[in-house]
């Protein structure tokens, strides 16, 4: 093994783990071999727009006789990301420590600077979320109240056949009309928040709700308006009130980066009168949109023509969404607990800044949430490193990392290497930040869980394959054994679990529209929806979900094991992926310890089946 003069994580070498609060201290230490006859070692540290920095570490102390410390403290005065390594002098000649892609220093092999997340010292986040449950809702998918629907539009297609396949099918002309409805609705949700209740769900995310022409509503009609369909502002105000009765907030999807060309803004067909964009050039909201050759040529959302490009920089655009009278702060007054933003990524700056602004104007523990798919951290994007997590714009991000390395681990066995995802993550964002990440492992963007862990792979295959292939029942047996296990995981490591609706009751289904069929409502999968209770009744029973710190104890052989730990109580996660049954010969402080969740303790050790899990329990009070 080649020699270590550097691990990140390692709180000998750096003795606070992660990102940094600005103006908090840290002090990193080197350690190297004395035969190097090294006479100096320089911290060098820049921000991307800055040049290196130079600070010179001094020489701390003998590790036996043939290595020695150099420790620097080290104080973040400004919130940005930076990238340090080290460098040290011998009487050959420069050399720097550097990493290869992990956190370990190496004299050799390294070619990579460590990231540092300095995060601004005013920056919170709601700690109503931490601890909780997400549960995210396709709202004309989930139930219908039978409640009459007022002044719908004539061209959509009502379906009664709820158990049916969602139109997918290209019109003669090619165009996918994504017009048939299964009339879901928003007193549909209120009737079932008892049911949303029993599995622990602390918040409620709403798929767009907003009038839109297609089922999926990402094509906003009137940010201003509940879709018909759905019901009306009267309903959404009663189901944020019932729902906060129950201990649920209720936060909706915004989508800003692009409106319908079927709206209230653009109007393209006529179906709000004259006005509109594309109607004329006199409209208030000509500037909103990217003319390339009026009206017919225009930039549009990856292309799509039904999807007009905002630009969200336009002075009168943000004010329409983040003034004292725009949209972000009209549902909030309405009795929404925050706003997840769609595709995040492609928002520019000036628009998040304003948006948090407002939203935190309105309600300090509303939420921001942004959709963004990779290390939100370091994410690069409009020509430069965006700072989502500076303080000033999101407060977390839905999980995609974390969805990643959970299914490479269940749907292969392979666990090695599980941690070092998980710990990037936790070592990039900032901690607040960490706390309320929507840690989902299905969305309305991806196949639904138990498919991806049991079924084919669906990549490079069209629709028509997608429709025609479903779980067979030795598959759907096996997923519902994988699924438990990864939804173990999911409800375990930090951050927020989210529930995609129907995850829990077994549904199947590829990508978009088969992964958004309406829910099973009286043919769930008993086994899989009772494990999913007990998982939130797990959760709200351990303190240290909330916002405790991370601990791998064991990752080998298809089995995982971790800690999570605050000052109230800890927990040990054990997941056995093999398909036989294992002993776990646990750490005498673990002997004799609760299980709360999963298999069963002998004394000395955890006996898990096949795809077993368990989860062990310990209170600080106890030790």
């Amino acid at each position: 093994m080649d020699y270590i003069p550097y691990n990140s994580r390692n709180n000998i070498h750096k003795n606070k783990f992660g990102a940094l609060k600005q103006g908090e201290h840290v002090v990193f230490k080197v350690i190297l071999p004395r035969s190097l006859g090294c006479t100096g070692v320089d911290f060098v540290i820049r921000s991307d727009k800055g040049e290196n920095r130079y600070s010179p570490m001094s020489w701390l102390s003998m590790e036996g006789n043939d290595q020695e410390w150099w420790a620097l403290g080290y104080t973040a005065e400004e919130p940005d990301i930076y990238f340090y390594y080290f460098e040290y002098n011998t009487p050959w000649g420069k050399t720097k420590i550097m990493h290869d892609g992990s956190c370990l220093g190496s004299l050799s092999k390294g070619s990579c600077a460590w990231q540092l997340t300095v995060y601004d010292k005013d920056f919170s986040t709601p700690d109503w979320l931490k601890g909780g449950v997400f549960y995210q809702i396709f709202p004309d998918r989930f139930y219908n109240s039978g409640k009459k629907k007022e002044n719908v539009p004539t061209d959509r297609v009502l379906r009664n056949d709820l158990e049916g396949e969602p139109e997918w099918r290209p019109t003669k002309e090619g165009k996918v009309l994504n017009n048939d409805y299964f009339c879901g609705d928003l007193k549909g949700i209120e009737m079932k928040l008892p049911y949303i209740s029993e599995l622990g769900v602390t918040c409620l995310y709403l798929n767009p709700i907003f009038e839109s022409h297609s089922n999926h509503r990402y094509d906003t009609s009137d940010y201003n308006r509940i879709d018909p369909l759905l019901g009306n502002e009267k309903d959404f105000v009663s189901l944020c009130k019932k729902a906060s009765e129950l201990g649920i907030s209720v936060i909706l999807d915004g989508v800003f980066s692009h409106t319908g060309d079927d709206s209230i803004y653009f109007n393209k067909y006529g179906r709000y009168g004259d006005s509109g964009a594309y109607r004329s050039k006199n409209s208030e909201y000509f500037d909103w949109y990217k003319f390339v050759n009026y009206p017919d040529e225009y930039r549009s959302w990856w292309g799509i023509s039904i999807l007009p490009e905002i630009k969200e920089e336009c002075p009168g655009f943000i004010e329409f969404i983040a003034g004292e009278n725009g949209v972000a702060r009209k549902w909030l007054r309405l009795g929404a607990g925050g706003w997840r933003l769609d595709v995040a990524d492609e928002l520019p700056d000036v628009f998040l800044d304003a948006f948090r602004k407002a939203v935190k104007s309105e309600n300090p523990e509303a939420l921001v949430l942004g959709e963004v798919w990779e290390d939100a951290s370091n994410k690069f994007s409009y020509g430069e490193r965006r700072r989502y997590f500076s303080g000033k714009q999101l407060d977390s991000v839905m999980n995609y990392p974390f969805a990643e390395a959970i299914f490479n681990f269940i749907r292969s066995g392979k666990v090695e290497g599980f941690s070092d995802k998980i710990l990037t993550i936790l070592e990039n964002y900032p901690k607040c930040c960490v706390d309320v990440l929507m840690n989902h492992i299905g969305t309305h963007d991806t196949m639904r869980a138990i498919t991806r862990l049991a079924g084919e792979s669906c990549e490079y295959r069209d629709r028509q394959w997608q429709s025609e292939h479903f779980l067979t029942d030795k598959q759907y047996a096996k997923g519902v054994k994988l699924l438990k296990l990864a939804s173990v995981i999911q409800f375990t490591l930090p951050g927020v679990p989210c529930i995609y609706y129907g995850d829990e009751a077994g549904m199947q289904g590829y990508k978009d529209p088969f992964n958004r069929k309406f829910y099973p409502w009286g043919k769930e999968n008993s086994e899989l929806l009772e494990h999913y209770k007990q998982l939130g009744k797990m959760r709200k029973n351990c303190r240290c979900l909330a916002d405790g710190e991370y601990r791998t104890v064991s990752e080998m052989l298809g089995c995982l094991a971790f800690i999570r730990y605050n000052d109230y109580d800890k927990i040990l996660v054990i997941i056995n992926r093999n398909d036989h049954d294992i002993d776990y010969y646990l750490p005498a402080e673990w002997h004799n310890a609760k299980a709360v969740f999963g298999s069963e303790m002998q004394g000395q050790k955890a006996v898990l089946k096949a795809f077993g899990s368990i989860i062990l329990k310990k209170e600080k009070k106890y030790e």
